[in-house]
């Protein structure tokens, strides 16, 4: 039996518990999500077909979604560094990443640069602000203080423990949480026939009528690459990813 496009669509829509609400003055969402960055180089013109240039001396970002000049926290989530920042341009590039950053701002945050992870929030605008470093704030010391240790500090561990971390490391792509078990297995079954590998997929109980559908842990960026041009094939946008501990 083959499923159209729109019985995927209909299902996505009536059982997804975080389907997207319409963008207006009154119910705005910020913006905000984890993935990759896209460190920027100079060959990327050629390699991700866009044609806006960034200075690479500078704290600069671009975002293919957000309007020039909205404000963002970016954060590495391994060290807990972060930086707000304005978006200095809208750029269209490859949407398995979350985000555009210069050297500088890379450097800034200690990202790994062959897995550069970060997670990326839309911050209310003010009329004073100014690009900065954050420091962690008193809220978030308090939840840090309470986190569990697996965050590890960068500037508390030898080189060879980065290696390790490095190493190690795996990330999930997450398709959706569904209200329905049913929903949730058919578009696993729909997903493994057409655009991403047999057994890629699995789906985790997350509560009662609580069901995650997200892709097999990996370390190698490529096959999660390929699984997220995949699903973006079938109409999935702005794919969140999550780093496991």
């Amino acid at each position: 039996m083959k499923y159209s496009i729109l019985s995927l669509i209909l299902i996505f829509l009536i059982s997804c518990t975080n389907s997207p609400v319409k963008k207006n003055k009154s119910s705005y969402i910020p913006y905000k999500s984890s993935g990759f960055a896209l460190v920027y180089k100079s060959n990327l013109h050629q390699n991700e077909k866009f044609y806006k240039k960034i200075n690479n001396d500078k704290f600069e970002i671009g975002h293919n979604l957000l309007p020039k000049n909205s404000i963002v926290k970016i954060t590495n989530p391994l060290n807990m560094k972060s930086i707000e920042l304005k978006v200095t341009k809208k750029i269209k590039f490859s949407p398995f990443y979350k985000i555009l950053i210069s050297q500088k701002v890379a450097d800034k945050l200690e990202l790994n640069r062959e897995m550069p992870f970060v997670e990326v929030t839309e911050r209310k605008k003010n009329k004073s602000f100014v690009a900065k470093v954050a420091t962690t704030h008193s809220e978030e010391k308090k939840v840090e203080n309470k986190a569990p240790i697996t965050k590890v500090k960068i500037d508390n561990i030898s080189i060879n423990k980065k290696a390790s971390i490095k190493k190690n490391k795996k990330f999930s792509i997450i398709v959706g949480v569904f209200y329905s078990e049913i929903s949730t297995n058919e578009l696993k079954e729909i997903l493994e026939r057409g655009y991403v590998a047999q057994g890629s997929l699995v789906i985790k109980k997350l509560g009662k009528n609580k069901f995650m559908l997200s892709s097999k842990p990996y370390i190698s960026i490529n096959t999660l690459k390929n699984l997220y041009f995949g699903l973006n094939k079938y109409g999935f946008d702005d794919l969140e990813i999550k780093q496991h501990d």
